[in-house]
């Protein structure tokens, strides 16, 4: 897993009493199933903080998209609360919490690349030298992760074996690396996302693939200036939306 720079804009204030999420997207609960209250809630029973917390959320990240938008939320809040609070939990213990909020929420706690197993609590730094730029491609509709790892047959927590890290120094490295199981679970519903990596290639990826458990798909350049002619190529029609980012 790398971490790209679209994000998303996270507040965390103090209020007068209990927790309250403000998300900018409708379509996002800011109840007790919303990731950053789950942090929050969890963040106070380690911390024992009596007084109360406002998170506010400005969405950029496509949500339903396998792009990590609700776990990076749900660890800048737990960072925001660190710096809020003054009280910072030892490594593990924010491991700790970050997992019980969600399987991904412990890399964004950790703002590298990293390769990732078990649950997504397993975490090993990767050295990364090979700079990339993305055009990532959300599909007008997005997809449940539930249902995607329902049809994969296995949960996240039921890897299928550990494997030795990989080693990314050549764009070589990269290219071949990418791959993603979930593409065979959705391969007869979903041709859209069939259809996205081959415009991808056609604008000149060098190699494109599903993110995360999907629909959202990304194609790799090597250079900026090739990532947003790809992206005024593939156009923002049918209702889907279009970034480009890079690594960081």
């Amino acid at each position: 897993m790398v971490p790209v720079s679209l994000y998303d804009e996270v507040t965390v204030e103090e209020s007068s009493a209990g927790i309250s999420v403000e998300m900018d997207d409708p379509a996002v609960p800011g109840d007790e199933r919303n990731s950053c209250h789950r942090a929050t809630a969890l963040y106070r029973e380690w911390a024992g903080a009596p007084g109360g917390v406002c998170v506010r959320v400005r969405k950029t990240i496509p949500v339903e998209a396998g792009l990590g938008g609700g776990s990076s939320d749900a660890a800048a809040t737990l960072k925001g609360l660190i710096a809020l609070t003054g009280k910072t939990p030892p490594a593990e213990t924010l491991l700790s919490l970050a997992a019980a909020v969600g399987a991904d929420v412990p890399f964004f706690t950790l703002g590298r690349p990293a390769f990732v197993e078990g649950f997504g609590e397993l975490l090993t730094p990767v050295e990364w030298r090979v700079p990339f730029f993305a055009v990532i491609v959300m599909p007008a509709v997005g997809l449940s992760t539930r249902e995607s790892y329902d049809r994969l047959g296995r949960g996240p927590a039921d890897p299928p074996g550990r494997v030795a890290p990989p080693v990314f120094r050549e764009w070589g490295d990269l290219v071949s690396a990418v791959g993603n199981d979930f593409e065979s679970a959705w391969e007869h519903d979903r041709p859209d996302i069939r259809e996205i990596k081959g415009e991808l290639r056609d604008a000149g990826a060098d190699a494109a693939g599903l993110s995360g458990s999907g629909p959202a798909v990304f194609g790799l350049f090597r250079s900026e200036k090739d990532a947003r002619r790809a992206k005024r190529a593939l156009g923002n029609g049918k209702g889907r939306r279009l970034f480009v980012a890079r690594n960081i």
